[in-house]
């Protein structure tokens, strides 16, 4: 009988431009492979990185769990190109082998410019362009069903902290598409009810085996202070929201109930499920939920 395996694919959308992105989600991967090798000796973990946009590469047929990224430029950029149409045939390849019930069949996890070609490509919201560029540390706001979901049942306070970088913002949900779907929509710019800092739709259930997020919750610390404290984009960042705003960002960045937090739990506690389904088919030992470690979190790139 053949060795226990477990396949992880990270699909990278940076179209060849070095990211700090990469190297995130690479550490994300790492701690997930050694929580669940403490738990199963023996299984065989392999990781494939794939480049869709600048080489051509799509996800194996073969695979159980893939994180996919964001990515510059345009999400409409190259969208009718063989690349994309077979990333495209991926996400509906996703659904519709998760909406069987097949308990090990492929999870995906969509980020920023993947997220922006998913809403794209199923069509329950419209993608537009923002006014100006969003950059930095914002909250986003936990809905009802996100609340209730695997990826944001931790942040019992309806509120997390991440990452933005982004020029799209994802508008006029069609809910009873979504809800055809399968999906629910999971996070937003603003509270219900409260302070309008913006229109857009932040965090999905597409649907059977795909959740993803407009924002990076891949962020670190090392990686947004790379970015942050890069003199043009400081200035940017004071130019667009003030010196207050910049320096609550920094702050934030020390406090573990904030970013912190979200790069411990969210994408970890989506793992974590998906590796236990695949676990009950397999026969192998689950996992617990992640903890939150801050020396992870402010870690440089080794």
């Amino acid at each position: 009988m053949a060795a226990p395996s477990l396949r992880l694919c990270l699909v990278d959308m940076n179209n060849g431009v070095p990211n700090e992105a990469t190297r995130c989600f690479r550490r994300i991967f790492e701690a997930f492979e050694h929580k669940v090798v403490a738990a199963n000796p023996g299984l065989s973990v392999s990781l494939v990185h794939v480049q869709p946009r600048n080489l051509g590469e799509l996800p194996p047929r073969e695979v159980d769990l893939v994180l996919s990224s964001g990515g510059p430029g345009a999400p409409t950029d190259g969208y009718d190109e063989a690349w994309c149409t077979g990333y495209r045939h991926f996400l509906d390849r996703v659904l519709s082998d998760n909406a069987t019930g097949r308990r090990d069949a492929t999870g995906l996890f969509v980020v920023c410019h993947s997220f922006e070609i998913t809403v794209t490509h199923f069509g329950f919201a419209k993608l537009v362009p923002r006014s100006a560029l969003k950059f930095g540390v914002f909250p986003a706001y936990v809905t009802d069903a996100g609340a209730r979901s695997i990826l944001f049942e931790p942040f019992d306070d309806r509120r997390l902290f991440t990452w933005e970088h982004r020029k799209y913002e994802t508008v006029d949900l069609d809910e009873k598409m979504l809800h055809a779907q399968g999906g629910e929509l999971l996070a937003t710019e603003s509270r219900p009810g409260g302070v309008d800092k913006g229109r857009g739709l932040m965090a999905f259930d597409f649907g059977p085996g795909i959740m993803g997020t407009q924002f990076h919750p891949e962020a670190d610390r090392p990686g947004v202070l790379a970015w942050i404290n890069r003199p043009d984009h400081a200035y940017a960042v004071k130019d667009a929201y003030g010196n207050d705003l910049y320096e609550r960002m920094i702050t934030t960045l020390k406090d573990p109930t904030r970013l912190a937090r979200t790069y411990a739990l969210a994408i970890p506690s989506w793992l974590e499920h998906r590796f236990n389904r695949i676990a009950e088919a397999r026969g192998l030992n689950p996992i617990g939920p992640p903890e939150q470690d801050m020396r992870m979190f402010e870690a440089e790139a080794s």
